[in-house]
């Protein structure tokens, strides 16, 4: 996406700046003082994801949220690096270069795969999952799936045309519909701004492309952080029960169902959903 043209209605764009380190050019928003926090968003989305969180936990805690590699405004370096475990490993390098520790990683859905990830690379106070990616496709979908995403990013044409089918409004409202969640006309709005780019949905295609998820699944046991997974009892994209039966993989794992919510539980109650998180990390000082 082009800050030049769609920064200026970014929410939180006054804590927004971009950190060239290899092998791409991130846009964070980094904001507060306190106990580190990182923000993951999910796949198709970005920064914006976080726009009701993000200023409340900054309040108490140092906040840092990127868009990961091409979503959002994050230019890639590479078109290889898109996959879970190289993710995991970029924001490892871009936290090293810019002297960040962070205590707690919160990431929703593909974005609690990368948190797990990151935690599974190097020792963090805790994680928080929020409708976390952790399940497979079934049968023959399992094997198509990536394939197609693979086909799709690989056709220069494909980004802009489906940019253009997905960028209206009446599609996006369908497409947000379809996750179980109520997020309003400016969650509507910021959303047709990313469907509505072809570098953003390239970036998205790249990532579903390259996702490889059973590597992380076999290895949930020997993550040794406490780590807390939400899920919502209306979230027609992650079923509640990927969430239940990962949390019972995990040494300290814990699972929290919350009714009523869809998959974008975190922008339909923002400020219920930040305190969540800043509880957690009150259970988990530094060092556990």
């Amino acid at each position: 996406m082009d800050w030049t043209r769609h920064g200026r209605e970014w929410p939180n764009r006054g804590a927004s700046r971009f950190i060239p380190c290899r092998p791409h050019r991130w846009h964070v928003q980094e904001a507060g003082e306190g106990p580190t926090i990182l923000l993951l968003h999910g796949a198709g989305g970005a920064t914006q994801s976080w726009r009701g969180v993000f200023p409340i936990l900054a309040r108490d805690h140092h906040v840092i949220a990127p868009d990961l590699p091409g979503q959002g405004f994050t230019r890639l370096g590479t078109r290889s690096r898109s996959g879970l475990a190289a993710t995991a490993e970029d924001l490892w390098t871009l936290c090293d270069d810019q002297g960040w520790r962070p205590d707690l990683i919160a990431g929703h859905s593909a974005g609690g795969a990368v948190a797990l990830q990151m935690a599974l690379e190097r020792p963090v106070s805790g994680v928080m999952g929020i409708n976390a990616a952790l399940g497979t496709f079934d049968g023959l979908a399992g094997f198509l799936f990536p394939a197609m995403a693979k086909l799709l990013a690989a056709t220069p044409f494909v980004p802009s045309l489906f940019a253009r089918m997905s960028g209206n409004e009446a599609r996006v409202k369908e497409l947000l519909a379809s996750t179980g969640s109520d997020i309003g006309p400016e969650g509507v709005h910021l959303y047709r701004l990313l469907t509505g780019d072809p570098g953003h949905v390239d970036g998205t295609l790249l990532m579903m492309s390259q996702w490889r998820i059973e590597p992380l699944l076999d290895a949930l046991p020997r993550i040794a952080c406490p780590v807390r997974l939400l899920a919502t009892g209306n979230d027609r994209t992650v079923p509640p029960r990927v969430s239940r039966e990962a949390a019972a993989r995990l040494p300290r794992g814990e699972y929290v169902e919350l009714p009523g919510l869809g998959h974008l539980a975190h922008e339909e109650q923002p400020a219920r959903l930040a305190g969540m998180i800043a509880d957690f990390l009150k259970d988990v000082p530094a060092g556990t």
